[in-house]
């Protein structure tokens, strides 16, 4: 409400004239993080126009001076980024993305349960290196293009055989055959602004074929939201949540060389693995039922009409795409290069690529992403044909990716809403506030470890299904790692499980995004979201558990409490 976000702008505005000039810093520090919060989970201005509070209230009362919080606005993991958004970028611009999506829908055929696995495998892989928005944005059409072929195969079958065919009626789903009558294939790669749910018309009566038609699209169309969130767990550029994590995990604790692309991945892939299959299993049995056998069949001789028409659709569009074009091949050869370099930079068990320089530190994944994006915009586009002079005409160069291509996909309220979280943590280790609500969490001291990682983890779980999950975060990373110092706990047991639960945010379609996207398809109701959502969230919150007291313990050394946990733990206390 446009009038209620005006009100409390006008009276947090004028509380910062309240503030008491004898107010200690650590109160000040507290003062200005309790507004962004407001602002953050409020949402009465955007997102990234909230982060900028600290930039002027830190210098304000002092806490931090104004040349100090600007520095913490741009970071290594802002370069990261940009580097990863121009191989996006690519990828979007030249229609890579569809034919993975496509190829892998055509092996999988189209009986529903392993379409339901094919459209989650390929949205899980494609999350993994883009954003889960544009994930979804991109896969949707594609669902709803395959559903529309079961649905009219569906009918048509029915119309042969027989005049009677049952028709089930609701007031919430919005059909196929109406507003999304031609899904198009072809869609902007950039920024998806999702409607909201108050928008859409559920007051028009729609039809499935059958009540099985029906929940094959509820169990798709809500997979595809679910497939997205696991992907980006895998990789530590996978979301913006993992992003602000690494940023301030590396600025709190310098001496930790021990989170990188590689031990992230090692970490998350098998919980991602687990996840997908268990979610799979899920959604197939709260949909579909439990003969997975008729539904996972693979033999052709069992393939019902509906299924051969859906089959001929997908390699329709796929041949729409012609083969495989020069700027596909450089772009995937480049997203394979870069993924590669990441993993043997530092891979851990041996001496990687890194440690054939002298000086060390100073080449971190940005490094690379920055470096092979930068060569997209110098890469022609097409194939150069050396020797060859065309009479007369002037040919342009045009490289595979423009400025223009990057602005596009570039997710600039997330860089500085990241930076307005740096700033944030900058001011609570420097006031001294992280210090003092460590201790103030001396009470958890009785718990066992695995205890207050939990609680913590279901807190930021049923906060983040309210509150955008970078301000979640960047709201409780100060706070859990001042608690880790104080209880003597390794920070990353703690921080690497609430970061990961963070971003399951799936009940609801505020939650995030993808879940709005779905939603805005109408096939499903909120109760639908809530339940299935809910299965998704205790699955991830047991896998992941699981996870961090088994193979995270090896990996990370979580056992022990660091030397550079207890360095920065001195270093905040002086």
């Amino acid at each position: 409400n446009s009038k209620e976000s005006m009100i409390l702008m006008l009276r947090t505005t004028f509380s910062w004239l309240c503030v008491p000039r004898f107010w200690e810093v650590e109160a000040s520090c507290a003062y200005v993080l309790i507004v962004t919060a407001v602002y953050w989970v409020s949402e009465a201005v955007p997102l990234g126009a909230a982060a900028l509070i600290p930039a002027f209230l830190y210098p304000l009362f002092g806490v931090m001076k104004s040349s100090e919080v600007a520095a913490e606005y741009f970071k290594n993991t802002t370069l990261l980024l940009m580097g990863v958004i121009c191989v996006a970028a690519s990828v979007e611009k030249w229609n890579l993305h569809k034919r993975i999506a496509l190829r892998m829908v055509m092996m999988a055929g189209a009986k529903p349960g392993m379409l339901l696995l094919c459209f989650m495998c390929c949205t899980t892989v494609l999350s993994m290196w883009l954003s889960n928005t544009s994930t979804t944005a991109m896969v949707m059409p594609i669902v709803e293009a395959v559903l529309q072929e079961l649905v009219n195969a569906e009918e048509e079958c029915d119309v042969i055989s027989t005049a009677g065919s049952t028709i089930i009626e609701e007031n919430e789903p919005i059909g196929l055959n109406e507003k999304h009558d031609q899904p198009s294939l072809e869609f902007e790669p950039y920024t998806v602004l999702p409607p909201k749910p108050s928008e859409l018309d559920l007051s028009t009566k729609y039809r499935y074929q059958s009540r099985h038609d029906h929940m094959i699209c509820k169990c798709l169309s809500l997979s595809i939201s679910y497939a997205a969130t696991i992907g980006g767990l895998t990789t530590i550029i996978g979301t913006s949540t993992s992003l602000i994590f690494l940023e301030h995990f590396n600025n709190q604790y310098p001496n930790a060389e021990v989170v990188n692309f590689g031990t992230w991945f090692l970490f998350s892939f098998p919980i991602s693995l687990i996840m997908l299959v268990l979610t799979w299993f899920w959604m197939h049995w709260l949909f579909l039922g439990c003969n997975f056998k008729e539904t996972c069949s693979v033999s052709k001789k069992k393939k019902t009409k509906r299924e051969e028409m859906s089959e001929r659709r997908i390699h329709e569009e796929y041949k729409k795409l012609g083969n495989v074009s020069y700027p596909e091949m450089v772009t995937g050869f480049f997203f394979i290069l870069m993924t590669l370099l990441w993993f043997t930079r530092e891979p851990g068990f041996v001496p990687g690529w890194s440690s054939f320089f002298e000086k060390k530190g100073y080449r971190t994944d940005a490094t690379v992403s920055v470096f092979l994006g930068f060569l997209l915009f110098l890469i022609p586009a097409k194939k150069p044909c050396f020797g060859k002079k065309g009479k007369g005409k002037v040919h342009t160069l045009d490289p595979i990716i423009t400025w223009k291509d990057f602005q596009k996909t570039m997710p600039w309220e997330i860089v500085v809403l990241v930076g307005g979280g740096y700033a944030l943590a900058a001011g609570c280790k420097t006031s001294g506030l992280s210090t003092w609500i460590g201790r103030q969490m001396l009470s958890l001291s009785s718990l066992p470890y695995w205890a207050v990682t939990l609680l913590a983890c279901i807190l930021v779980s049923l906060v983040t299904e309210f509150v955008s999950n970078p301000a979640t975060i960047t709201i409780f990373l100060p706070i859990l790692c001042s608690m880790s110092e104080t209880l003597l706990i390794n920070p990353l047991y703690t921080l690497i499980p609430v970061t990961m639960c963070i971003s399951f945010a799936v009940m609801l379609p505020v939650g995030n995004p993808p879940n709005a996207i779905v939603f805005s398809y109408g096939h499903c109701r909120i109760k639908d979201m809530v339940i299935a959502g809910l299965g998704v969230n205790l699955i991830g919150l047991a896998v992941v558990m699981v996870a961090i007291n088994t193979w995270g313990i090896r990996l990370f050394q979580l056992n022990t409490f660091p030397e550079w946990a207890a360095i920065s733990n001195v270093t905040s206390q002086t």
